[in-house]
């Protein structure tokens, strides 16, 4: 153990931090410190025999110096003789200690070398992130680093006194076994992932990597295996790789809405005006009331998608967030029985938000409802408002970029059943539901998540079976003064109209039935099908144009740019936007300006002609229409 010592310590000197590093530099130094050490041992027996002799010769030389004394001896020295070889013996028992100081000396100073090389060594193995393991051909632990008790709670005679695989995720063992038999066989380690079980009962994900260690003969005979743990990272690419989904499948949302929803205003128009025609009595009465009930949950359904992709309008002001759970509470205390307790827990300093205060209790109605069935037996539901911070260090948790600020956070919790992680990772999904087959949509959290992104703020869900569930939303704060809820204008009974409206678009059937209503209102209606015609149709008409109804989304000019040009050759026209959504590029994420006149798709005839009406009586001022986005 000596001579490996001295041995090692007298190569390592001659190594750079690169040597160590480099896989190909290390066997280099390898043979080497094998050089070295049949060095030093060579040395150190030359020393032995050398030491040896040199005391045969001076017990010779002290029986010489004996022997003349003596009765028995045979002559006597002469005194020039004697004197010569006690000189001699003198210098060379002083070479002789000469040259053993000097091996102790370069002893003493590559021990010293090999301590520190140690102590290094020592204090990156304990400190390494990594677990390090060495691992002889039988599949025994010869070493393992203390990384490994930190991270699975294990200590080393605990990883001992067990096999390697015998911790490992069974699904796992196969592929970390024939890992472990190819690399033995002298291949290249290839990396793996696997599972193995921390001491609490928990799987850790693991990225194991093995290198081969072979002998003089090049055989393998141990494996040096570095394991890092990828549990947390793991994590975060599933978050990021769901956070994706839920992008994807917004936008194919949005789409699919949008078009639909055209379809559904032809159904529910045309259902309208066959309901009208038809008497109470007639027996196809009762089939045009279904279509138009089906056609109305249609709709409902499309709005829910549009809020979940992001696609929807909205109306936002600054408001508090403890007036909107306290105007609500005798309503959820209906909605959710006598049997569920409701308690709400209002910060008296809450700062403001901006959002759409309609949506914002939607938010808090899906929520309710969620919680009311994940207790059917009864059980508490608690609403919570707080101040809070977002900064640095809590935004890291988050695998998508997070802005750090001032926000305001609405707790939603519940003591119900709870949820498993996998439910929990589709929970916003459309149409992912956990209920019997007719008792829900799968959209209602689906909508909770499109209208929280798309008012700027985040969701977080925490759940575990038997322990209810708890979801909070961070809205940002904002300096402004609460914003005054305005009057409703007061609208003719009648609801129809003789101005002159300008309709715009590009869905024929849609135009179609949307002329035949306004005309049915007594409306003059100029129909286009798109901006540019509708341009042609405003220079061409040489009287007044009372009111531009448009849609968002056309080819071509948008319903936005083609306003702010009528807005320039007719300043006193008003503005009504319709569409079946409204996408991301509106306006400043997707919100119209306070005052802007919008009538979702799919309307009825009532809230065609009611929009109509408030925009004309209601002095809606044209200029609003700059809050509308290119659409």
């Amino acid at each position: 153990m000596c001579n490996y010592e001295v041995g090692v310590d007298h190569a390592l000197p001659h190594m750079n931090r690169t040597q160590l590093d480099d896989p190909n530099e290390s066997v280099i130094s390898s043979r080497k410190i094998n050089v070295g050490i049949r060095k030093i041992e060579r040395r150190e027996w030359w020393l032995w025999i050398t030491a040896i002799a040199i005391t045969l010769l001076l017990t010779m030389g002290i029986l010489s110096f004996a022997l003349p004394s003596l009765p028995f001896s045979i002559g006597k020295f002469e005194s020039g003789e004697l004197t010569t070889a006690v000189r001699g013996l003198v210098g060379l028992v002083l070479l002789f200690d000469i040259y053993t100081v000097f091996q102790q000396l370069q002893i003493y100073r590559i021990r010293r070398q090999l301590a520190e090389r140690e102590e290094l060594f020592r204090l990156i193995s304990e400190n390494a992130a990594d677990m390090i393991a060495l691992v002889d051909a039988k599949g025994q632990r010869l070493y393992n680093s203390p990384a490994y008790a930190r991270i699975l709670g294990r200590s080393p005679q605990e990883l001992q006194e067990t096999s390697p695989l015998e911790q490992v995720h069974p699904e796992d063992r196969p592929m970390l076994d024939e890992a472990a038999r190819e690399a033995f066989r002298g291949g290249p380690g290839r990396r793996i992932e696997y599972r193995m079980r921390h001491k609490d009962g928990t799987w850790r994900v693991l990225e194991s990597t093995a290198s081969p260690v072979k002998n003089a003969e090049g055989q393998v005979e141990k494996l040096v295996i570095v394991n890092r743990d990828i549990t947390a990272r793991k994590k975060l690419e599933e978050q990021f790789r769901q956070a994706q989904k839920m992008e994807a499948v917004g936008r194919l949302s949005g789409g699919i809405a949008h078009d639909f929803n055209n379809l559904l205003g032809v159904i529910i128009g045309y259902s309208e005006i066959l309901q009208e025609g038809l008497a109470g009595d007639h027996p196809l009465r009762h089939s045009a009331d279904e279509i138009l009930a089906a056609g109305r949950r249609a709709a409902g359904l499309t709005r829910q998608l549009l809020a979940f992709s992001r696609q929807q309008v909205l109306e936002p002001r600054v408001l508090d967030v403890n007036t909107v759970v306290k105007d609500m509470e005798s309503m959820l205390r209906r909605l959710i029985g006598e049997d569920v307790e409701l308690t709400s827990k209002l910060a008296g300093d809450l700062g403001t938000i901006k959002a759409d205060p309609g949506q914002l209790e939607q938010v808090i109605m899906n929520l309710a409802v969620n919680a009311r069935d994940a207790m059917p037996d009864g059980g508490k539901l608690i609403i919570e408002t707080a101040n809070t911070e977002m900064d640095d260090i809590f935004v890291r948790r988050y695998p998508y970029p997070v802005k750090t600020g001032l926000y305001v956070r609405l707790t939603v919790s519940d003591t119900g059943s709870g949820m498993d992680s996998a439910t929990r990772a589709r929970i916003f999904e459309p149409f992912f539901t956990t209920k019997s087959k007719g008792q829900g949509t799968g959209l209602g959290l689906s909508m909770v998540y499109g209208v929280v992104k798309q008012s700027d703020g985040y969701i977080d869900v925490y759940s575990e079976p038997g322990l209810g569930t708890t979801f909070k939303i961070y809205l940002p704060r904002v300096d402004e003064a609460i914003t005054p809820v305005s009057a409703e204008t007061t609208l003719s009974s009648t609801l129809r109209g003789t101005e002159t409206v300008l309709l715009v678009e590009d869905e024929a059937a849609l135009r179609s039935l949307t002329c035949n209503v306004l005309q049915s209102c007594g409306y003059t209606v100029l129909e286009a099908k798109h901006g540019g015609e509708a341009l042609d149709v405003s220079q061409h008409h040489e009287g007044p144009i009372d009111l531009l109804l448009t849609d968002v989304v056309m080819p071509g000019i948008s319903g936005r740019v083609l306003a702010d040009q009528l807005v320039q050759l007719r300043p006193k026209i008003k503005v009504v936007y319709m569409s079946g959504y409204t996408g991301q590029t509106v306006g400043a994420h997707g919100i119209l300006d306070p005052g802007s006149l919008f009538l979702q798709k799919p309307f009825t005839r009532d809230a065609l002609a009611r929009k109509l009406r408030e925009a004309i009586e209601g002095g809606q001022k044209s200029a609003s229409a700059s809050g509308a986005g290119s659409r």
